[in-house]
């Protein structure tokens, strides 16, 4: 009977675990290095499966049961944000062989990580990570301060087998983004006041012509306009998902 009821309960853990990784979209792509798994957590939060090594960007509590994720072999924080930097998802997710990378804005709340800066380039187990400048140019608060300054967020560009995949984290459509080349897939913020309008994630995209655009950490705003801007743009598939 107690080893009955053990298996019960094991298998309503396993079940309940499956469900709430059910409960996001995912698509996958092919590379080089194998199958590549995005799970669409929502905001600015993605989790990317390369053949089981688990990449997660921008964990946050508010939008998932971390406890029923699997644990990361690398996470990505794009800045100091609550909503972008949030220390009970990482305490749940981070193994003593989890390696993170972060903007040196983060460091006032976690520590043990390895700290880039715009513009640096690093190999993490098989990866290729680029820290591309995430900041504002027209948006700002009150005072005049933009809400993402230069020279603190991050983007990255992750190289992954044939593919690069950037994550832009919380910028504009600055002159470095325009500037890419040869990405693959892009996420591309756009919710106002913070980052930008559906016209300049276009202008972005008609520049550095991704394969692949999602826009995500988009709140409200409407997605349908993103398409219409888009509709006669050859070589760019736009994909909604559910990022607000």
């Amino acid at each position: 009977m107690i080893k009955l009821i053990l298996l019960i309960s094991c298998l309503g853990l396993f079940a309940s675990i499956v469900n709430s990784q059910d409960q996001f979209e995912k698509d996958t792509f092919s590379t080089s290095a194998g199958a590549l798994e995005i799970t669409f957590i929502g905001h600015g939060t993605l989790m990317f499966n390369i053949d089981g090594k688990m990449i997660h960007v921008d964990p946050w509590t508010k939008l998932a049961d971390y406890s029923t994720l699997p644990q990361a072999d690398i996470i990505l924080i794009t800045h100091e944000h609550r909503d972008h930097l949030d220390p009970e998802a990482l305490n749940i997710i981070r193994t003593d062989e989890t390696e993170m990378v972060y903007s040196e804005s983060c460091t006032s709340k976690v520590s043990g990580g390895i700290i880039v800066k715009n513009g640096d380039t690093l190999a993490i187990q098989g990866i290729k990570i680029e820290a591309v400048p995430a900041y504002n140019i027209e948006h700002k608060r009150d005072t005049g301060v933009p809400f993402h300054p230069e020279g603190v967020g991050n983007g990255y560009i992750l190289t992954i087998g044939d593919k690069r995949i950037y994550v832009a984290g919380d910028t504009e459509n600055t002159p470095e983004m325009k500037a890419l080349e040869d990405i693959d897939i892009a996420f591309l913020p756009m919710n106002l006041p913070y980052t930008m309008t559906p016209e300049m994630v276009a202008d972005a995209a008609k520049a550095f012509k991704p394969k692949v655009l999602y826009p995500y950490h988009y709140g409200e705003t409407d997605t349908n306009e993103l398409i219409e801007l888009m509709k006669d743009t050859q070589g760019i598939e736009v994909r909604i998902r559910q990022m607000q």
